[in-house]
């Protein structure tokens, strides 16, 4: 059974950062595009950011474009997440999911595979 686990949330003020890892199983991590999404209680579950296989691509929603960056390493089957800058609207679980195909993609009907999820919180 294909496996993602996430690690690094917790509690953290405004204006600091946290970094995310996902540790994926190896038929859940080779060859397959990643992302980062988050969903609040009550509402859908949103993309936050995606890279490509190749980890050449990489895109990310607008409202957190230039303050987080995703990034993979394909040794250790993981893709984390550096959350700089955080607001508390950040506030969320984080999960990481892989993408059907080699290519990044914002649809979240697209992923095979989700992680259990992390609890960001971000404290004014």
């Amino acid at each position: 059974q294909e496996q993602l686990v996430e690690s690094g949330g917790g509690l953290v003020q405004a204006g600091g950062s946290l970094r995310l890892s996902c540790v994926a199983t190896e038929r859940a991590f080779k060859h397959h595009a990643m992302g980062w999404f988050r969903q609040e209680p009550g509402k859908d579950r949103e993309f936050v950011a995606a890279i490509s296989w190749s980890g050449t691509d990489t895109y990310y929603a607008d409202s957190v474009k230039n303050r987080f960056t995703i990034s993979k390493d394909n040794a250790k089957n993981t893709v984390y997440l550096r959350m700089d800058s955080l607001k508390p609207e950040d506030t969320a679980v984080y999960y990481c999911g892989t993408a059907s195909t080699i290519l990044l993609t914002t649809n979240q009907w697209e992923y095979l595979y989700w992680g259990q999820g992390t609890q960001v919180t971000v404290s004014l």
